[in-house]
């Protein structure tokens, strides 16, 4: 029995040290990706530089080279990463490179967003004068409305486009339709009170508005107002988004957390749960959930 029970210690010794290697040895995302990333983000937010932007869009597109030769990309996260910079590019070399990195970056961790690589795709036949087939790109000719850039409808399938997390032919023409409605925003803009833009979007015909009422935009609308330091009205917009649009998850999230930074914890509390039940895998709303109680 001794000369069975011995290897048997051994092997398991040897399987336990070995797993810890390989924890040891586990590649971390680079860091330094991570900040180009992040710098990509921030030039392109509020007011937009674009002779700034493009300058730094070309530094930063020559370090992910040195880096890529100096074979420092090696995460899914760092090819996405690097993706994005080449997606930010002016040629078909560089959105060659955002297809093959992001290509890599799926490769290497197949639960990652496709988007990316659809968007790479479509901008790289874009460039080469060949039309798109996802459907990503989108365009507005000076003084005119927006328009879906010219698209091949018959090389993808609608089923392929949700696999890629883009949206259908038909989402893609009532995105365009939205595109070319006003912004609240530009109420806003002219002087109108929340309430007094709250009161013309209920007065009119909600499912044909003039505005642009999408879930994300209004969401958009009322953290704008939140960074103004304005809360009550944020309150106010975050509250007409879960009036129309009662399914959505997100909208009763953002009103939660509005809701708390105005210290209406019982109200804030049934928000969260209005969210947790529309999406039981809402982490944001189970960990605020658990923390108010």
């Amino acid at each position: 029995m001794k000369k069975i029970i011995l290897p048997a210690i051994i092997i398991g010794f040897i399987s336990c040290n070995s797993n810890n290697a390989l924890a040891q040895e586990k590649v971390e995302d680079n860091r330094e990706l991570i900040e180009i990333f992040k710098s990509d983000q921030a030039d392109r937010t509020n007011h937009i530089d674009w002779s700034i932007v493009q300058k730094n869009d070309s530094l930063r597109e020559a370090r992910v080279y040195e880096l890529l030769d100096s074979n420092k990309v090696i995460t899914s996260a760092d090819y996405n990463n690097a993706a994005i910079v080449f997606q930010h590019g002016e040629d078909s070399v560089a959105y060659g490179m955002a297809v093959k990195l992001m290509r890599k970056s799926i490769e290497l961790d197949s639960t990652r967003s496709k988007w990316l690589l659809a968007a790479a795709i479509d901008r790289d036949l874009l460039s080469r004068n060949k039309p798109q087939i996802y459907g990503t790109q989108y365009r507005k000719p000076k003084g005119q409305p927006w328009v879906l850039s010219e698209i091949d409808t018959t090389k993808i399938t609608d089923a392929e486009r949700i696999e890629y997390g883009v949206e259908t032919l038909a989402q893609q023409r009532e995105k365009i339709k939205n595109l070319n409605r006003k912004k609240l925003t530009e109420l806003y803009e002219e002087g109108k009170s929340i309430d007094e833009i709250i009161q013309i979007v209920k007065q009119g015909d909600i499912k044909n508005s003039l505005y642009d009422l999408r879930e994300n935009w209004l969401n958009n609308f009322g953290y704008q107002l939140t960074r103004e330091g304005k809360i009550k009205d944020a309150l106010k917009i975050f509250g007409l988004n879960t009036e129309l649009h009662p399914n959505a998850y997100n909208t009763f999230d953002s009103y939660g957390e509005c809701l708390l930074k105005l210290g209406y914890k019982e109200n804030a509390i049934k928000a969260y749960q209005k969210s947790l039940e529309l999406n039981p895998e809402n982490k944001n709303a189970e960990k605020v959930l658990s923390e108010l109680k």
